[in-house]
């Protein structure tokens, strides 16, 4: 009994030692999503379901992996759950999205249903020359690559029409080396590009409206190129979303907040008259912090002159200190970061210092952030934080 037992055991480990001996490992657990971090969706948008990855598709956003790959094979399973869905795999990703967008920077490996190809046909009269529904492989906000193949700019098309149906599983597997991408669609090689920027970073799972699943994610890391520093992505410094991208959980309101802000993958202020009581403020309190968020003030009225945006600061019962935000352009989306540590507070848009200052003595140790309503519209996206 004891050797028909031990004999059992081996065979049910064989599997997983089979695995182990060829170098891949999981990188989807089956229970839980370990080892994934929400960068910029609603608690519910993604979650695991009878062993498989699950994504509402609402809203737009990513699930990317909490540390950086750079060459490697990576295997993933997918499938639509209605038709014209789409999502994407992102390789060589940035931890948080890009400036005055839901999606992170990287090149995309596009996962798309072919009721996405009916739709266009339909509407159009003709099939689309600008993206298929088999593997479009390009880079996405920042990103560059050289597309292999039949292309269009950078968007490198597959040589072969292999993907499956809504409902249908599919199998990716995306062998990634020095800045080099192949993409395989259900077992054999269809698209890809050279020379991508960045060549190291995170992967992230694609949401863009429509439901999908996916399973057996897996990966082998082969050895590194040691690539130059301008090639590799920004490492997480520990950013936590603040904004659902669907709703203000998170954030305090109340009845005059209610007129005034609306969210739904972005918050927007409505142009009107400025109610102090409308200023949105964190739930949470921080201490030394930096708050990162893209911000596009609206163009004035003819003859009428621009409202800079303003933060709050170590927000207490409603009060704070304001921080009013200058030579921002209307109608363009900025990144604004404002860092605070102490009693020093530096602001930076896009990347330069354009404020620097100290607050009160009497100033707050710990406080929310706020969002004043200043009365002039705006809208703010991409709303991060992080403590120092």
């Amino acid at each position: 009994m004891k050797y028909l037992l031990a004999v059992l055991l081996m065979v049910v480990a064989r599997p997983a030692l089979a695995a182990d001996e060829d170098g891949f490992v999981p990188l989807f657990n089956g229970r839980d999503l370990t080892g994934w971090v929400n960068a910029n969706c609603a608690p519910e948008t993604w979650s695991v379901r009878d062993g498989k990855i699950f994504c509402t598709g609402h809203p737009v956003g990513a699930l990317r992996t909490t540390r950086q790959y750079e060459n490697f094979i990576l295997e993933v399973e997918w499938r639509h759950l209605q038709s014209a869905g789409n999502s994407g795999v992102f390789i060589w990703g940035t931890p948080i999205s890009a400036p005055g967008v839901p999606f992170l920077r990287g090149i995309e490996v596009q996962v798309l249903d072919h009721g996405y190809a009916t739709n266009y046909e339909k509407q159009n009269g003709k099939k689309s020359d600008w993206f298929t529904t088999h593997g479009d492989v390009f880079p996405i906000h920042g990103a560059t690559m050289v597309p292999l193949g039949k292309h269009k700019g950078s968007r490198s098309f597959p040589s072969e029409e292999r993907s499956k149906g809504v409902g249908e599983w599919n199998h990716y597997r995306i062998v990634c080396n020095n800045g080099s991408l192949r993409l395989h669609v259900n077992g054999k090689e269809v698209s890809g590009g050279d020379d991508c920027n960045y060549r190291k970073g995170y992967l992230a799972l694609e949401s863009e409206g429509a439901p999908i699943e996916f399973r057996n994610l897996r990966i082998k890391e082969t050895p590194s190129g040691n690539p130059a520093p301008e090639l590799v992505a920004p490492v997480d410094p520990g950013w936590q979303n603040l904004f659902t991208g669907l709703d203000l959980r998170g954030w305090r309101t109340n009845a005059a907040t209610a007129t005034r802000w609306v969210a739904g993958g972005r918050i927007g202020l409505k142009e009107g008259a400025a109610s102090p009581d409308a200023t949105l403020w964190t739930e949470k309190e921080y201490g030394d912090a930096e708050l990162l968020f893209d911000c596009r003030p609206a163009k004035p009225a003819a003859g009428k002159e621009g409202v800079s945006p303003a933060v709050f600061v170590r927000g207490r019962d409603g009060k704070g200190v304001e921080v009013k935000l200058s030579g921002l352009v209307a109608g363009r989306h900025q990144r604004v970061t404002i860092n605070l540590k102490g009693r020093e507070l530096v602001v930076k848009v896009n990347d330069k210092e354009t404020q620097k200052e100290m607050l009160p003595a009497d100033a707050a140790a710990r406080g929310a952030f706020g969002l004043r309503d200043t009365g002039a519209a705006m809208d703010l996206m991409n709303l991060h934080v992080r403590e120092l």
